[in-house]
């Protein structure tokens, strides 16, 4: 019985917690950059006509702060470099997104699952920090 648990809990694989960490920064980070963020850089005047202005701020500006979360703090992401300033970011944009632009749906019409499914990923980062394989670790910061 000790021996069918092993084989079912895959006990003969060797755990990484860092390179799980790893995996999630590129596969979760790459995807926001290059399927959000980067589109809403190259076509910042289509979507500034239709973002919601929030806090006072105006569309222009909410997206342009929408673009740093998505854009420029998923390639930090990526590098592992500042990790929980980035996640820290997109946590807070994922929240609008989730809460504000779906109204905190998760299904049907219009549902914000993908944001919720991010933000775990996000919340998830900021926890654990980059892990060994990141530019954070390679400046002496703590993961």
């Amino acid at each position: 019985m000790k021996q069918l648990a092993k084989i079912l809990r895959l006990d003969f694989l060797p755990l990484s917690t860092d390179c799980g960490l790893l995996a999630l920064r590129l596969w979760v980070g790459l995807s926001m950059l290059l399927l959000h963020g980067w589109d809403k850089v190259i076509n910042f005047d289509k979507y500034s006509q239709k973002f919601i202005g929030l806090f006072g701020l105006s569309p222009s500006m909410s997206l342009a702060l929408a673009i740093f979360a998505e854009a420029v703090c998923s390639a930090l992401l990526v590098l592992g470099l500042f990790t929980r300033f980035a996640a820290l970011n997109l946590i807070v944009t994922m929240c609008v997104a989730f809460f504000i632009a779906h109204k905190g749906v998760l299904k049907g019409e219009g549902s914000g699952e993908m944001a919720f499914i991010y933000l775990a990923a996000y919340v998830v980062m900021f926890l654990a920090g980059p892990g060994r394989y990141s530019a954070d670790a390679k400046m002496g910061g703590k993961v």
